[in-house]
Order: structure tokens, then C-alpha cells, then sequence
């Protein structure tokens, strides 16, 4: 018998619903939201107005997509969270009323689970999955993580970031050079026309596997202040270099620390998952690094880096194989707590 899972994905900016079967991805439907260009940011009370508009058509338009009704629906997974609350609420609300009106259990998804489980969406019966155990480096505006990933149910974090993310130190950074948000992609296209040896940037001395991104923000907002005070145009005529220097920082602090988890791990399988992990730099240093050692690398096709409801359905199509269902009492949450 078939199972048929719906997932909902109102974490941040983006409102998704996507459709799985069976494990195999039959639609993924995403509206993004262009009014936060202009703060330079997410702006919270915008992006949760922006959801209620959204939620209802991005819902009907997976469910037309993926050619089912929706009566045939058994299950729905949603992002309790982290995320932001209000958008967050958004998505819950909606799940839980069309959990009741279709009479089908809910499945609460963890966000970074989803985006570690996203090498598991199948788009077809050929697609490659990763076996367990693995290593998973999530790295996105929000978190930078690397994660051993036991099951889909049992996940371990090495380590993680101390201070900033990958992500927000991308984007900080971009800010301050002049570059439109997100900053991040502007900065992986900047970085291909630039010299990435022409500016050193602070790495840190983190013991462990723990990550710090703080100290190279800092020291790139440095290296501007003193340039700029004796040539003003300093960022305009040096922007390829600059995002191609601390592009390579970033990512020689990413491999320093993942591949000493591997190393210490002797895991032969590892995964990056996450918005940065859309980088073509992190991409391409990850799969060299694996290919000169003949480790299975996962590498995600960018639609499935950023927030995207297929992830989110496939992290609840395990939870509806372990019949691990949600009380639908259960209030979304902003942050993990520990």
C-alpha cells in the first residue's frame, strides 16, 4: 500500500509544500518573498503576512502537480521548527487544520533534520542514497554543524558553531561591500572572477570540532575600514578579489574541521547539506577533498539546499514508517534549546 505524505515549510521566507510517494518526489512548489530585498533582510511580521497569502495556492499547487487529490493524502509533515514564530505558526496552524479535516496523522519535522535528510529525496527509483552511518557538514545562514547521521532518527552533532554561521558571516560580509541580500550567491559569483590569495583574512584556533566565524567577519570589516580610508573606492575596484578571499577563508575553515571529523570518525560516507552548501567553492572542495580519498561525497542539487518542503517530506515519510506522529497540542519553537 502506498503512503502519500504532504510537506509544509514556512521556517523563514519561503512558503513550500511538496508532495511524496512512496519515498519518490512527485511536486515541490516554492514562492519565495522579494519584499525583504529592500531591508537587506528578513523582516518577521513581513514574511508571516507573506505566508498566510501563500500557504493556501502552494499547497493546492503540489497537490495538482503531483496528481493526487487530496483526500488521498496520509500523512502531514510540517517544520515545527527553528525558524521564525511567526512564520512558523503559520505553517503549523494550517497543517494541523487539514490534519483534522482530512482525519490523517501530523508529523513534526525538526528543520536541520530535513536539510540532513535531504539526500534521501528520490526523484526516481535510480536515485543514489546515502547509507548509514555518515557525516553531514550543514552549513546554512543559521547554523554550521557537522552531524552523524545513525538513522533518520538518530543524529549526533560533532560540532558546531560557537558564535556566527558560514551563512551570516557570507552575508555580513556582502553587506558591507555593497551587495544586494542574500548576500551570499553574489559573493560565489564575485569570488569566480577574483584572486583568492590576494587578502589574508583571521582564522580561528577553535579546539575540537567546534566552528568560529566571528573573528574573520571581524577581520574583513578591518581590512575595509583601513583601505578605504586611503582609497574610498577601495571595495568597488577590489570586489572580485575580496569575495574570492574570503570565500576560500570560509571554506578552509569548513574542510579544517570536517575533515578532521572524518579523520577521527573513519567514516567512508559523507554529505554537505544546507543554503551554503549551494556554494560552488564548498561544492567543488568537498568533492575533491573525497575524490583524492576515495570517500562517497552527497552532494544536493541546489533546489534542495535552500528551505524546501520536499525535505521536509521526506524527514516525516520516515517519521510515518516509525509511526512517530504528532500531538496536535504541540506548539511550534523558535530555537533548539539544549
Amino acid at each position: 500500500m502506498s503512503n502519500i505524505i504532504l510537506g509544509i515549510e514556512s521556517s523563514c521566507d519561503d512558503t513550500s509544500a511538496a508532495i511524496i510517494k512512496d519515498g519518490i518526489l512527485l511536486s515541490n512548489v516554492i514562492a519565495g518573498q522579494k519584499v525583504h530585498e529592500a531591508y537587506g533582510g528578513v523582516v518577521p511580521e513581513l514574511a508571516s503576512r507573506a505566508h498566510q497569502q501563500n500557504i493556501v495556492p502552494v499547497v493546492s499547487e503540489a497537490i495538482r502537480q503531483a496528481g493526487i487529490k487530496k483526500q488521498d493524502i496520509d500523512g502531514i509533515a510540517f517544520t515545527r521548527g527553528p525558524g521564525l514564530l511567526g512564520s512558523l505558526l503559520v505553517g503549523t496552524s494550517f497543517a494541523k487544520g487539514l490534519s483534522l479535516a482530512l482525519n490523517v496523522p501530523l508529523l513534526d519535522v525538526n528543520h536541520l533534520h530535513g536539510h540532513v535528510l535531504s539526500h534521501f529525496i528520490k526523484e526516481d527509483e535510480n536515485t543514489e542514497v546515502p547509507e548509514f552511518p555518515y557525516l553531514c557538514l550543514l552549513v546554512s545562514g543559521g547554523n554550521s554543524q557537522i552531524i552523524k547521521v545513525n538513522s533518520p532518527s538518530d543524529m549526533e552533532v560533532l560540532g558546531q558553531t560557537i558564535d556566527d554561521a558560514a551563512g551570516e558571516a557570507f552575508d555580513k560580509c556582502a553587506k558591507v561591500m555593497g551587495l544586494p541580500y542574500p548576500g551570499g550567491p553574489h559573493i560565489d559569483k564575485l569570488a569566480a572572477e577574483g584572486d583568492a590569495n590576494r587578502f589574508k583574512f583571521s582564522k580561528p584556533h577553535i579546539q575540537g570540532l567546534n566552528y568560529s566565524f566571528s573573528g574573520l567577519k571581524t577581520s574583513f570589516l578591518y581590512t575595509l575600514r583601513d583601505e578605504k580610508k586611503i582609497n574610498p573606492d577601495f571595495v568597488e575596484q577590489n570586489k572580485a578579489d575580496l569575495a574570492a578571499s574570503l570565500q576560500k577563508t570560509i571554506i578552509d575553515i569548513l574542510m579544517d574541521k570536517f575533515s578532521k571529523a572524518i579523520k577521527e570518525t573513519g567514516i567512508k560516507t559523507v554529505a554537505i547539506g544546507g543554503g551554503v552548501s549551494a556554494n560552488s567553492g564548498v561544492r567543488n572542495a568537498v568533492a575533491e577533498y573525497c575524490e583524492r580519498r576515495n570517500i562517497k561525497a552527497f552532494i544536493p542539487k541546489r533546489s534542495f539546499t535552500t528551505d524546501n518542503a520536499a525535505m521536509i517530506a521526506i524527514a516525516g515519510y520516515f517519521k510515518y514508517l516509525a509511526k512517530d506522529f504528532c500531538d496536535i497540542n504541540l506548539p511550534p519553537f523558535a530555537r533548539i534549546t539544549v
